[in-house]
């Protein structure tokens, strides 16, 4: 029987009911989208959301379930510079250039968030 670890949980850290949000209007590629970060009392990111303007079920699925599983790593205290290291550079359609001088070329949806979300929040 493979052995099991156990580390002790992080408490969630719960967003308040009213909060500050960030909404960040952005384009790869010809897919137009928006990312809107909920912030945490102090101004960090606790919550993400992305909503692409072209989209098919399958695509709105796995993005809503990837930022269901970041915002919990978030609320659970993992450091945003920490977060977004696992998602830059991931690569899949749509890819390509974009409209942000700061993040000009993208490999993904997930590498154009987590790259901005360093941007504006990261320590490195």
């Amino acid at each position: 029987m493979p052995e099991v670890l156990s580390t002790p949980s992080t408490p969630r850290r719960v967003l308040p009911p009213i909060r500050n949000s960030l909404t960040h209007k952005f384009w790869i590629n010809g897919h137009e989208g928006y990312l809107t970060i909920g912030l945490f009392e102090d101004g960090a990111p606790g919550e993400i959301f992305i909503k692409m303007a072209k989209e098919g079920s399958t695509l709105s699925g796995l993005i809503q379930g990837f930022c269901r599983a970041f915002s919990l790593a978030l609320q659970h205290g993992l450091s945003t510079d920490d977060a977004v290291t696992r998602f830059e550079g991931m690569r899949f359609e749509p890819m390509g250039a974009t409209r942000n001088p700061e993040i000009p070329e993208t490999s993904s949806i997930l590498d154009y968030v987590a790259r901005y979300l360093r941007t504006q929040y990261g320590t490195h």
